[in-house]
């Protein structure tokens, strides 16, 4: 997040999305499949424990969602990477209707509950392809500066569905288990009619998809993950957090029926109070969320859901616990949009489906673990394992505010913008050659530098170099010329523009694996930004001619680009384009066109693309999101 991001949004205003007809299209689909989804996952878990009597398989019945997250996760992700990603939704979607509207037929021929777990694991396993595909698409179809209110927005059309699926679910159950079915399997269609009104720019591919491929591409979201270290932070600090809900979802139903003595109506009606409560605290996030850094709103949130869930465990009375149970879902809205944010404008474009594939891999792994222990229940008190689970949350939430990029206050802010007004402009400090285990630190980050040649190796050894900034010292400054770039291999940066009324606005925090300087080498323009070192930090200095010699090697090129342009159309888009008047407009013209061009995986000298007038109309007409607790 911005504070650039933070003014164009003010201006914006939440709503102003809704101008944005694909972001209807998605929206009002999620808004009414969700309602589909709810019945149907209410209603499996219901059935199986009026049959079986056993909070073990109730959870069970939650693990066979999460399972296939095991099998098909990442092999999901590269898929979505590769091929047209409204195909993948709208193929997703069709199934899983036909795999609901199948579970009152399989019932009634097998008379038992195992053909029910069959179909929920082959329908999650649909999912596994839908997600991030659907995920990938929100940051293409709505601007920076809209896209914590798009977020939450899309938050509240899947919750707050679920309060009505919830509730509706509760009191069809009691008559005609059909009906809940069928009906969830049109809204997946009405879904996919929606879907296919949305005009989404194809990921075009000019290389076969092999087996050999596929698996070469299954670590590259987890490389990402772990070389990015707001990324990572966020992952470390979920983890834990999602052993908790996958405990807690599963023991929510029988603690309602257990120990609060609620009917199935009232546990309905609970669910649907949550919902509500999230679609609130959604609500206000598309007001708010620009106030805070996203890690702090993950911090506030898993503290507040864990106070409150450890008031709703000692609570005895079922309207006491509808009211602490509204507020954790209230609480939970923050996290869900923060950590969407976080994923989306840290990950470029044609990374998404990998990174989103490990991340959700990850996320459904250790939910299974929590919905695991739930089936010690059977055995130790209801009550006391909800508690304890309460107490493991809040603690997770304080030391959360530790991690790298989480913790980070607005007066920490403030301080970074102090030091970008005040950095002196001394020379950097030690500088050497460049040796190969740099070159092999670079790889790691941008995983597309392995397929460099000997010459590209050599180039870099001959002409790059590593430098060392101190903290306080300035790397670069707006108005200055220069011809190269600098990939960041350990430490951290201040990136800021300075207002005309002597303001600082900071635009960016940038640690190791991030590049700055690449507008300036690629368009021979002078520097756009102030960059300053928050801490010692370590750089390979790239000249233009070498880094434009790396720009062949496709892949590379496209993240390199992808980055200039998301850059660029972040300071164009809030009507900075004034501070971009000195560079060659052509160069610019050929950077975006690039970056926004096909994605190729075969190795071949660039070429350059020249806009006209057709291909501006045609961008403009094409423009680049039940569980309880995500």
């Amino acid at each position: 997040m911005t504070a650039a991001t933070v003014a164009a949004a003010s201006r914006v205003g939440p709503f102003a999305i809704f101008r944005n007809r694909y972001f209807v299209l998605l929206w009002t689909g999620q808004l009414i499949s969700t309602i589909g989804d709810a019945l149907t996952s209410l209603a499996a878990g219901i059935i199986v424990f009026q049959v079986t009597h056993s909070i073990l398989n109730v959870g069970i019945m939650l693990m066979v969602t999460s399972i296939p997250a095991l099998v098909f996760g990442l092999v999901a992700g590269v898929f979505v990477d590769r091929f047209d990603r409204r195909t993948i939704m709208l193929a997703s979607i069709v199934l899983r209707a036909a795999l609901v509207a199948a579970i009152p037929l399989s019932l009634s021929l097998t008379g038992n509950i195992l053909s029910l777990y069959v179909i929920v694991l082959l329908s999650a396993s649909v999912q596994q392809f839908f997600d991030p595909a659907n995920d990938s698409v929100l940051p293409e179809i709505a601007s920076d500066e809209e896209l914590a209110a798009a977020n939450s927005l899309m938050a509240i059309a899947q919750f707050g569905s679920t309060a009505i699926g919830f509730a509706l679910a509760g009191l069809l159950i009691g008559t005609s288990q059909k009906v809940v079915f069928y009906l969830d399997a049109a809204t997946f269609l009405f879904a996919g009619l929606m879907i296919s009104l949305v005009a989404i720019r194809p990921l075009e591919v000019h290389e076969r998809t092999t087996v050999g491929h596929v698996i070469r591409n299954l670590g590259v979201g987890a490389r990402y993950i772990w070389a990015t270290p707001l990324l990572r932070s966020t992952v470390a600090l979920r983890t834990p957090v999602m052993v908790v809900f996958g405990l807690q979802n599963v023991l929510l139903l029988p603690f309602a029926i257990t120990v609060l003595h609620a009917s199935e109506f009232e546990y309905g009606l609970q669910e649907g109070i949550t919902s509500i409560g999230f679609v609130v605290g959604s609500l206000l996030m598309a007001h708010y969320a620009q106030r805070l850094r996203e890690g702090s709103w993950l911090v506030i949130s898993f503290l507040g859901m864990g106070i409150a869930s450890l008031a709703y465990a000692l609570s005895s009375s079922i309207w006491l616990a509808f009211l602490l149970i509204g507020i954790t879902g209230l609480l939970n809205a923050p996290s869900f949009v923060a950590v969407r944010l976080i994923n989306q404008r840290n990950t470029p474009r044609e990374m998404r489906g990998r990174v989103f594939s490990t991340a959700n891999v990850i996320r459904e792994v250790v939910y299974l673990v929590g919905m695991g222990l739930a089936g010690l229940a059977d055995v130790w008190d209801v009550r006391l394992m909800f508690a304890l689970s309460s107490a493991v949350l809040i603690v997770v939430a304080l030391a959360g505010a530790a991690l790298p990029g989480i913790g980070q206050p607005a007066a920490e802010w403030r301080r970074t913008i102090a030091l970008l007004r005040t950095a002196p402009r001394a020379a950097l400090g030690a500088v050497r050659p460049v040796r190969v285990a740099d070159i092999a630190a670079l790889e790691r980050f941008f995983p597309a530098l392995a397929e460099m040649s000997q010459r590209d190796r050599d180039d870099l050894v001959a002409f790059g170099r590593v430098v060392t900034a101190d903290a306080g010292t300035a790397i670069t400054r707006a108005g200055d010329t220069g011809d190269s770039a600098f990939f960041i291999l350990s430490g951290r940066l201040a990136a800021g523009v300075a207002t005309g009324d002597g303001e600082y606005r900071s635009l960016a925090s940038i640690g190791a694996g991030d590049v700055i300087g690449e507008i300036a080498a690629l368009t021979g323009s002078a520097r756009t930004a102030d960059v300053v070192a928050e801490e010692e930090t370590e750089l390979m200095e790239v000249p233009a001619t070498t880094l434009r010699q790396l720009m062949a090697l496709p892949d590379f090129g496209s993240v390199v680009l992808g980055k200039v342009s998301e850059r660029l159309a972040r300071t164009a888009s809030i009507g900075d384009l004034p501070r971009f008047a000195h560079l060659d407009q052509q160069a610019l013209r050929e950077i975006r066109s690039e970056a926004s061009g096909p994605r190729t995986t075969t190795r071949r000298p660039p070429r350059k693309r020249r806009s006209t007038p057709a291909a501006k109309s045609a961008a403009k007409a094409d423009p680049s999101g039940g569980k309880r607790r995500s």
